[in-house]
């Protein structure tokens, strides 16, 4: 006769009454330490969140109030400053024209280089008033070799190119632009630009720069603004696009209107010579050398003027792996900078008070900070914890008015992407776990606080991807496709979505399953572009 065995059966007693026991005590530990312990913390934690949201908030609607005015009220660059176009004299020729140094750092740009090269010699500038410095710090002889035959080629055509390289990368782009600058060549520039590598800037970009300065004894950086030939390429394009042009439509612009101040982005700006020598030079004391250079020259007195107009066609990375690593340079690089110069700043005699506070509090501390910690710490963390404990309340304007209101103001720079905000806003959050973990590692000078990853640049790459004899990257690489934190977090997420829709009262689960799928997307890396060559 078949006995009927149970699942409960076939595990012997002494296990049973093990787990149960096991199980029981744990229950024990939990309601023993969650009252006088983790309520009291999780209530603090969820405080300071709330306390983070409001500064970001009030910084948003600063910067949305002060656009607003900016567009309706303010007057353009052209007629808050001196400008006339640089045109030749008679008498003098082109000596009327300012002598300008154009640099192009590269390293390793097989896809791009002659991108920047041939956009810097297309420049409509006297040829005998300009000056290409590449500078060169690639490792790959190859590449190395057809650099300097480009440019070599240029210089048959009469152009003033010079192809520089270095012993060693000592200071990374700083050392190269800072070695350059000393070259006997270049004493007699004046100005001088620098484009990245995948840079094209138009043929009128200097005639419309370089009056700023000439006319201004006061500027010493006329910035211009990036737009993006691949935004299209793939959703994670896209959403970088997003993010971009609210820096550029806002921040920058207010920061240039109102207190002749931001951040040099790098690339696509032209600096006078005599401002970057009085504000100490290149350092490479950072990851970020352009906003550390831009901070020291503001507090020298000098100032800064942004042209939105004034366009740069660039390209944004679009494999994860590249972007995780710029994303970490530009997270760690800020927070590393202000741990070093906070103080300098304050103590600082030839600036206003409002320009400090402005410097300190709003561009360091809110955006390069408390915007990376509030998102991670707040929406993937401690909202998710008050759902397992109860005796927490998180008030709805925090959790959720407040965050969309913020959100749709980041949407104001690219208004054709408001339908992809709500993908936007999920992404952002997973990102905000590399870009807090950054920030703590700048701020505490830790292990990767000054490491340096030169941004891939794909170039034409894609377009040729049907080419039969260019060589398969693997589809699946373990060591660049799976990122156990973030899985983990989406394990995490996944559990409180549970747990929220079973016992909650909030319905939060919908938001955490749809931030767990996110997780684990980006988790097992399908985010951005294969790239068929390896």
């Amino acid at each position: 006769m078949a006995e009927e065995v149970t699942a409960t059966a076939m595990i012997p007693e002494t296990f049973q009454g093990a787990r149960d026991d096991m199980a029981g005590q744990i229950g024990v530990i939990w309601e023993l330490i969650k009252a006088p312990l983790i309520v009291p913390l999780l209530r603090v934690s969820v405080y300071v969140c709330l306390a983070m949201t409001l500064m970001l908030f009030m910084e948003r609607l600063y910067m949305g109030v002060v656009i607003i005015l900016v567009k309706l009220f303010w007057k353009k660059p052209d007629k808050r400053y001196k400008w006339e176009p640089i045109s030749e004299d008679l008498e003098i020729g082109n000596e009327a024209f300012p002598v300008v140094l154009v640099q192009i750092p590269m390293f390793n740009e097989r896809e791009v280089y002659k991108i920047s090269i041939g956009a810097a010699c297309n420049l409509s500038w006297p040829s005998d008033r300009l000056v290409i410095q590449v500078l060169d710090d690639s490792t790959d002889p190859a590449v190395k070799d057809m650099v300097e035959k480009e440019c070599q080629r240029c210089a048959s055509k009469g152009i003033n190119i010079r192809y520089q390289i270095r012993e060693n990368r000592g200071g990374y782009k700083a050392g190269a632009l800072k070695e350059g600058l000393k070259r006997d060549y270049v004493k007699h520039c004046e100005y001088v630009v620098i484009f990245d590598a995948d840079f094209r800037p138009e043929p009128d970009y200097l005639r419309r720069a370089i009056p700023f300065l000439a006319l201004n004894p006061e500027i010493a950086l006329v910035q211009g603004r990036w737009r993006f030939v691949n935004s299209d390429e793939c959703l994670l394009t896209r959403m970088q696009e997003m993010s971009l042009d609210y820096h550029f439509t806002v921040e920058q612009e207010v920061g240039s209107s109102t207190h002749a101040f931001f951040g040099f982005n790098g690339t696509a700006g032209v600096w006078r010579i005599a401002a970057i020598n009085e504000a100490g030079g290149w350092k490479d004391r950072t990851t970020v050398e352009d906003m550390d250079l831009a901070v020291r020259a503001s507090l020298k007195g000098w100032k800064f003027v942004y042209l939105g107009d004034l366009q740069v066609k660039s390209e944004l990375p679009s494999t994860f792996k590249a972007f995780r690593f710029q994303q970490h340079r530009w997270s760690c690089g800020p927070a590393n900078l202000f741990r070093k110069m906070v103080m300098e700043i304050i103590r600082n005699k030839k600036v206003t008070l409002f320009k400090k506070v402005y410097v300190i509090y709003s561009f360091f501390f809110v955006r390069k900070i408390i915007a990376h910690m509030v998102t991670f710490f707040f929406f993937c963390v401690v909202l998710p914890l008050t759902i397992l404990v109860p005796e927490v309340e998180v008030p709805k304007w925090g959790a959720i008015y407040i965050p969309c209101i913020i959100t749709a103001m980041n949407s104001v720079g690219t208004p054709r992407s408001v339908h992809l905000l709500f993908y936007w806003i999920l992404f952002e959050n997973v990102m905000s776990l590399h870009r807090t973990k950054a920030t703590f590692i700048g701020l505490l000078e830790a292990g990767r606080a000054n490491e340096w990853v030169v941004t891939e640049k794909l170039g034409d790459t894609l377009k040729n991807k049907s080419n039969p004899k260019a060589p398969k990257r693997p589809l699946f690489r373990i060591g660049d496709r799976i990122h156990l934190v973030e899985l983990g977090f989406g394990a995490f997420l996944f559990f409180c979505g549970c747990y929220d829709f079973l016992y909650g009262k909030h319905n939060y689960f919908i938001y955490l399953f749809l931030q767990t799928l996110t997780f684990t997307i980006v988790g097992f890396g399908y985010v951005g572009t294969i790239v068929p060559g390896s």
